[in-house]
């Protein structure tokens, strides 16, 4: 099944049978303090910069938060979307719970989004997805409902089933939902990559459809994260992990989705490894 996502001059195809897709984390002010207080000042150099060195790092989507606490929302989501396109020309990722910012940063999109995110709760289903039917976008369906995160994998394979049956009510195909299975801190739960893990599998022979996650959720709380977010996305990619929310910039993580992809036979005769080292290593 592929996911189609499109910019105006580019296309990027999420799907089991291609590379792996890393989507850009940093345009993000939650934890960014200072990114916060530039974009809520106007000031979008950090945006447009980090904008373009996820591109350049291998970044094929970029995830897109203008969630700035008492800034207007919708106007910041406009503004950086505009800010990103004028530096770069892959897909985006728009990210945010308010409705309004999402319906703001669609309207104004050219190209084929992804939205991050909706949940199992009928609320929100009734919210997102005439939004996601309304502007022919994709979206990130989390596997948790009003009764919060289950530590069942079983349940959360059945919002992920309920999403895409209620996004098929709603005239969404299967393929246009991608699915997020739901990543915890292994640090307060020895068992949580687990149960991700077996949710993966789970989705991934049930229902066929895409997956993404926020990776370095795993890691939170611990010292020296950049291994374990590297070690579980490949143990991701082997449960039928599709795309991750991460920071292409860290060449630890780059280089294990590189290494995974290649493995996995999604990197023919390893040209992207090939062209990932000759970036990195200066060629006499």
């Amino acid at each position: 099944m592929e996911t189609i996502l499109q910019s105006k001059t580019k296309t990027v195809i999420i799907a089991p049978d291609q590379p792996f897709v890393m989507i850009g984390e940093r345009i993000n002010p939650t934890g960014r303090k200072k990114l916060g207080i530039e974009m809520a000042a106007g000031d979008f150099s950090r945006v447009r910069r980090d904008a373009e060195t996820q591109v350049a790092a291998g970044a094929h989507v970029l995830d897109v938060n203008a969630g700035v606490p008492d800034a207007d929302e919708p106007a910041l989501m406009v503004q950086t979307i505009k800010t990103i396109t004028e530096v770069v020309d892959v897909p985006l990722c728009l990210d945010s719970s308010v409705i309004a910012a999402l319906e703001a940063g669609l309207a104004t999109y050219q190209g084929k989004a992804l939205v991050n995110s909706v949940t199992g709760e009928d609320e929100r289903l009734e919210m997102i997805l005439p939004l996601i039917k309304k502007y022919n976008a994709a979206v990130i369906g989390m596997a948790n409902d009003e009764s919060g995160i289950s530590p069942d994998p079983e349940y959360r394979l059945s919002v992920a089933r309920k999403i895409v049956q209620r996004a098929a009510d709603h005239g969404i195909p299967a393929s246009d939902i991608v699915i997020d299975p739901l990543t915890l801190a292994i640090a307060t739960d020895s068992q949580a990559t687990k149960t991700t893990l077996e949710t993966m599998r789970l989705i991934q022979r049930e229902l066929g459809v895409n997956m993404a996650c926020g990776a370095s959720n795993v890691s939170f709380g611990l010292p020296d994260r950049s291994p374990i977010n590297a070690a579980f996305i490949s143990m991701a990619m082997q449960s039928g992990l599709t795309s991750a929310i991460t920071d292409p910039t860290n060449a630890v993580i780059r280089q294990a989705i590189l290494a995974t992809d290649l493995l996995l036979g999604k990197d023919d005769y390893a040209m992207n490894w090939i062209a990932d080292f000759r970036k990195r290593i200066p060629q006499t």
